[in-house]
């Protein structure tokens, strides 16, 4: 039976109409109604059964709410919940603001992000959220303040960052659940220069492009997730080492050189629908809510409103059988050792 169901996604979806998998994901507006299971690598990957996290909470408030990407599994939904009440015990003003989780059935994006497709990705914003609610049109068109300084080459500015800042950062990275915390290789060196704590998670914060303004909180898998593609795991130490000193070389940041004589690099096809864990057909065919509500968490402890059950537990198909997806993942894409 599920052969057949998969058979038939296959051939009546768009699919055969070749459009871009971002397209797809990006157009759907609430998630699949099944189990919460993730699919495929952090970048090349979906989502079933994600929830969204409240526009507004008791400690945080969801930013740029048009773009519709504060979906996600619940136990990352239910992470920055936690985090968001110990954010504001170490003083990080009323609470955290939120950037993007995922899209309702995760998938690659109209734009943003290469990875956040399987909905245990997160950003945090370096800004906290203030004591007076933002209001919708706040959080569109608020600014991101970097933490960099503009007129030197990866220096955090002084002026701006604190050791709340790190405080927080460092709490991000000390939950078990936990696998990566990303920010600009300028704001690890001054977290490897400064940090006088527990030095335990540092190896957790990694390096990388951008992550000025905010920074990336990515879960390991879930227990029993067989169908999401866990990432290499992180080299052992604090990572205030050679691979860290490497950023702070042109090699990085240098344009790539140029073969005068080279023919004209074919247009990036555009990825697929194909192209993902073949289970991400049947998410984006998948039925899902009748509304947001019956697939938005409820914070604060309390239980899911009753009619939103679906969306942690997997509905009844015909025979009484829980609707179930395979687990089929592709290799994911070489990524930088470490990263």
């Amino acid at each position: 039976m599920l052969a057949a169901a998969f058979a038939s996604v296959i051939s009546d979806t768009a699919l055969a109409e070749g459009r871009p998998a971002k397209e797809l994901f990006g157009g759907m507006a609430l998630p699949a109604k099944a189990a919460p299971s993730p699919y495929g690598s952090y970048a090349k990957g979906c989502i079933a059964g994600a929830v969204a996290i409240p526009t507004d909470g008791p400690t945080w408030q969801a930013m740029r709410l048009s773009r519709n990407r504060r979906w996600g599994h619940p136990q990352m939904i239910a992470l920055l919940e936690r985090f968001s009440r110990d954010a504001v015990q170490l003083g990080w003003g009323s609470g955290i603001l939120i950037g993007d989780i995922s899209q309702p059935r995760g998938g690659p994006m109209l734009s943003g992000h290469a990875s956040h497709q399987i909905g245990l990705d997160a950003d945090i914003w370096f800004t906290p959220k203030p004591a007076n609610p933002l209001s919708a049109q706040q959080r569109e068109d608020m600014p991101f303040t970097s933490m960099l300084q503009k007129d030197k080459f990866l220096t955090v500015d002084r002026r701006l960052w604190t050791n709340t800042h790190a405080q927080v950062v460092v709490q991000a990275a000390s939950y078990p659940q936990v696998e990566r915390i990303f920010v600009n290789p300028a704001i690890k060196k001054k977290l490897c220069d400064t940090w006088t704590g527990d030095r335990s998670v540092l190896g957790k914060i990694r390096p990388i492009y951008g992550h000025d303004a905010h920074f990336h909180i990515r879960m390991r898998c879930p227990d029993g997730a067989s169908g999401c593609k866990p990432q290499a795991a992180v080299p052992p130490g604090d990572g205030c080492d050679k691979s860290l000193a490497w950023w702070f070389t042109q090699e990085p940041w240098a344009a790539p050189k140029k073969d005068p004589n080279a023919k004209p690099a074919p247009k990036p096809r555009a990825m697929q629908v194909s192209d993902l864990p073949k289970a991400c057909a049947m998410v984006l065919d998948a039925r899902g809510p009748s509304n947001e509500m019956e697939a938005t968490y409820q914070a604060g402890g309390g239980s899911m409103p009753s009619s939103a059950a679906s969306a942690f537990v997997a509905p009844q198909a015909a025979g009484g059988q829980a609707f179930e997806l395979p687990a089929v993942v592709p290799v994911p894409a070489v990524r930088p050792s470490g990263w």
